[in-house]
């Protein structure tokens, strides 16, 4: 997630500068028919364009509002998250006597956002990530599920053991949780926990287990893709007939010049077709970065920046010493 000032005009710019290059050939084509081959029957009524521009309008703002209603979505899941790591802490350290014992239980639950995160960098097939643009744009950072394997950060929580059993099984956020859960019946069971104590973890496991679900919804499930499709339909086709609409609406202002512009006019349409279709196309472009907030976008959910968060939280409340701080963030870029 971008939490700088703003995005600069020249970034945005190369962000969207292949979609520029195709907007120029579709503005200069129209007019260099109409106006060095002679063909002047390419014009076309300016009114059937307007229509068409107020449907694409529409269209836009509502897939932008429900992007951006699915990125909130995650960002609250994600702010739950956070309170209940910060709950599940504060239990650990005051409710069990046991130094050793609740550093397994904190380093437990670090697994379990460690496994969590790493679901939600999985590659799916509608997501973005892969374009040209969205690559070029991710050389600016560093996603750490992209450079380190899940097995690799489970072992600095977790035994042996229960790394093995936690990557042989299909679901293993929930495995690392179920772990988790059979320990504290372990502890009632012995003594070592209150009733009243116990529920309070149960009720915290239960609270992750609902907070993990809403987050696996969000990415198992994609923006609608026939609304994802059509306004993407609806933005191509206004392309190819904006420019020709604007001829004709350039052609009449030859009878209001003179001198070099008469005749010339209908040549100061490319630039301000190629500026209104580079609006319309931009749209289209955020609003398809925004659909998936865990991809890690430069506009996503900086979950691992979170869990880095929620670590350092976690080791302080132990009384650890020389607890790393999270990463320097990458040019106003949290992952």
């Amino acid at each position: 997630m971008h939490i700088g000032k703003s995005y600069k005009l020249p970034e945005f710019l190369a962000w969207t500068r292949r979609t520029i290059y195709v907007l120029a050939v579709l503005s200069v084509a129209p007019v260099a028919l109409y106006q060095l081959a002679g063909l002047k029957w390419l014009a076309i009524p300016w009114g059937i364009v307007f229509l068409l521009g107020a449907t694409v309008a529409l269209s836009a703002g509502f897939k932008n509002a429900q992007a951006y209603n699915r990125l909130q979505e995650a960002l609250q899941v994600w702010e739950s998250i956070v309170s209940s790591s910060r709950m599940w802490g504060a239990m650990c350290r005051d409710y069990v006597a046991d130094p050793g014992l609740a550093r397994q239980l904190v380093y437990r639950h670090l697994a379990w956002l460690t496994t969590l995160r790493h679901q939600m960098r999985d590659v799916k097939a509608w997501e973005t990530m892969g374009k040209a643009q969205n690559v070029e744009y991710q050389r600016r950072y560093a996603i750490p599920e992209r450079e380190q394997t899940l097995e690799s950060e489970l072992i600095r929580y977790l035994p042996i053991g229960e790394t093995d059993e936690v990557l042989m099984s299909n679901s293993r956020a929930l495995r690392v949780l179920a772990l988790q859960s059979r320990q504290m019946n372990g502890l009632l069971a012995e003594g070592s926990l209150t009733t009243q104590q116990f529920c309070e973890f149960q009720a915290t496991v239960r609270q992750l287990i609902e907070q993990q679900s809403r987050s696996e919804r969000i990415k198992n499930f994609p923006f609608p893709r026939q609304h994802a499709f059509i306004n993407s339909l609806f933005v191509r086709i206004l392309c190819i007939l904006l420019p020709f609409s604007m001829i004709g609406e350039f052609e009449r202002l030859n009878d209001v010049v003179d001198g070099w512009a008469k005749g010339n006019m209908v040549w100061l349409s490319v630039p301000l077709s190629l500026l209104i279709l580079w609006m319309y196309t931009s749209l289209d472009q955020v609003g398809e970065s925004t659909e998936n907030p865990f991809e890690g976008g430069a506009n996503d959910v900086p979950i691992s920046h979170i869990c880095q968060e929620i670590e350092m939280e976690m080791r302080e409340m132990l009384g650890e010493a020389n607890v790393p701080a999270p990463a320097t963030l990458e040019g106003d870029i949290a992952v």
